[in-house]
């Protein structure tokens, strides 16, 4: 009897032995939760001001004369379908108060040139400025402006480290920020956030007037 018990007892220590060293499961890991954009902003006009013009997006849609389409046929072999300008009577500002010199982004037209790309614009035509202007994207992840040229020079320029996938005349590439863009007038050019947080790139001309043509082609692929 004594036997049988202490064959009991020592497969119960055993088993209890073969548990404290079997090995402890790891938790799940945690699922990573995207982040929480910010709110899109919202276009600053969003109608005609008279049945002459053309709003749409937030901006002055015009058609395109032949001398424009004939500038365009010299740099590249796409179509260009209209121009944008940012639409509404303005005032230019007597430039006595510290309010003129000192713009908030909420002082600035906000536009929407494509599918999740928004931007405040600083034309420099209604603020003072001679010659610059100066726009500041929301460009969602996957957001991109519609392809397009400038009658003049532009450069982006992105301070936070995000990925932007550019198209820039012929080239497509990735850049990683921080990082500036030098893009000659009539280049056709775009370019979409590849990154999971919302992209603010600063965009500057050297000119008072914000317009570009948007052209009929688009570069990257829906996805």
């Amino acid at each position: 009897m004594w036997t049988r018990r202490l064959s009991h007892l020592t497969g119960g220590l055993l088993l209890i032995s073969a548990l404290a060293c079997a090995p402890t499961p790891e938790p799940p890991a945690p699922v990573a939760e995207m982040p929480t954009l910010p709110p899109e902003p919202v276009v600053t006009y969003q109608g005609a001001e008279t049945d002459q013009e053309r709003v749409e997006h937030g901006e002055l849609i015009l058609d395109v004369d032949d001398v424009r389409k004939q500038l365009h046929a010299q740099h590249h072999p796409h179509g260009v379908l209209e121009t944008r300008r940012v639409p509404g009577s303005f005032e230019p500002p007597a430039m006595d108060e510290v309010s003129h010199f000192a713009l908030s982004k909420d002082d600035l037209v906000v536009i929407n040139p494509g599918p999740g790309e928004y931007v405040h614009v600083m034309e420099g035509q209604r603020h003072g400025y001679q010659n610059l202007t100066v726009g500041i994207t929301y460009t969602a992840p996957g957001g991109a402006p519609p392809m397009h040229t400038h009658l003049g020079e532009e450069a982006h320029v992105l301070t936070a480290k995000q990925k932007v996938l550019y198209a820039l005349g012929d080239e497509i590439f990735e850049l990683e920020g921080p990082y500036i863009v030098n893009i000659p007038p009539m280049v056709p050019h775009s370019f979409q956030n590849l990154d999971d947080e919302v992209a603010e790139l600063v965009v500057i001309f050297p000119t008072n007037v914000w317009e570009y043509d948007v052209l009929d082609y688009f570069p990257f692929a829906d996805d």
